[in-house]
């Protein structure tokens, strides 16, 4: 039987929204789950973990290192943990995760499965190739461990109601000292995060500046609850920083509406939201890639139809 380990990414007591889906994967698997935590108080986040549907156990490990999430101090602690018994290990495949996991499997020996989009058995899985444009079948060796990242824009997040056990452990480990934390640059909002949410108005560089999308995109994501995303040229045009760009080179989101504005839809960008629910795309270009794997469509300016559809809702 499998014995999967995951790694619960947490940030200030929080655990990741994310790890709900690898949970979802692991139990296509099949096999016992455990997830850990690492942090310097992990309780809040651990007891976030037991409630989620399907875990068998939740491991918490407490150290002051761990005050704040880097790869490289992580990677030998989870290593640590592999070796005793498990057969799979599994994390979130966003930017801590993509950090992580090649530290991991290079530490056991083995290949690492990028991307798992579906679990064909415990060492069978499909995962893309070319941008998205096409689907692969790997088949992973069983020993010592399967080491993947786990594709969340494919998987649906278990519920609630769980009552796992949690087990507070110390793991010997070796901490490497040529990584430290320094300190932590991030925007906050009141929107919901990207990867996460339900909703999301992307824009692209058809708005033509900075002050655009705060006067055009902002409005109607407000109004909709939903989060804020961009094209990798409105991104390089400097309208909105990196972290918003959605796309192969950028996040992979399934929201179940997302709406893309003045966006001509390159096979990069599409490659980022295949699989959302209902796709909205307003483009003055009628002959528009976006328009091909739109639900609904809007051929005109967006300058005058974001504002009254804004107004209407």
């Amino acid at each position: 039987m499998s014995k999967i380990l995951i790694i619960g990414q947490q940030a200030d007591g929080k655990l990741d929204s994310g790890v709900a889906k690898v949970v979802a994967a692991a139990r296509q698997v099949g096999g016992e789950i455990d997830v850990v935590v690492f942090a310097k108080d992990g309780a809040a986040a651990a007891a976030q973990a037991a409630a989620l549907d399907g875990v068998t156990r939740v491991l918490q490990v407490d150290r002051t290192e761990n005050d704040h999430a880097l790869a490289a101090v992580v990677a030998p602690q989870a290593v640590a943990l592999a070796r005793k018994g498990y057969s799979h290990v599994f994390v979130a495949g966003n930017t801590f995760g993509k950090d992580l996991m090649p530290r991991v499997a290079a530490k056991l020996g083995v290949q690492q499965v990028s991307d798992v989009m579906a679990v064909h058995g415990p060492t069978s899985f499909d995962r893309p190739i070319y941008a998205g444009n096409a689907i692969v079948t790997v088949e992973a060796p069983a020993a010592p461990a399967v080491v993947a990242t786990i594709r969340l824009a494919s998987f649906t997040a278990v519920g609630g109601g769980g009552a796992a056990p949690v087990e507070k452990i110390s793991v010997e480990a070796v901490l490497p000292t040529h990584t430290r934390f320094v300190s932590l640059a991030a925007q906050k909002s009141e929107r919901p995060e990207l990867q996460s949410a339900a909703r999301v108005v992307s824009g692209g560089r058809a708005l033509a500046s900075s002050e655009n999308f705060k006067k055009f995109i902002e409005p109607l994501a407000d109004k909709i609850g939903a989060g804020i995303g961009a094209s990798r040229a409105a991104v390089d045009s400097g309208y909105v920083p990196n972290d918003m760009q959605v796309g192969q080179t950028g996040k992979i989101i399934a929201p179940e509406l997302y709406f893309a504005i003045g966006i001509s839809g390159a096979i990069q960008h599409l490659a980022g939201i295949k699989d959302a629910r209902t796709i909205v795309a307003i483009n003055k270009d009628a002959e528009a890639p976006i328009f091909e794997v739109a639900d609904f469509g809007l051929v005109g300016d967006l300058f005058q139809i974001l504002p009254e559809l804004t107004s209407k809702i």
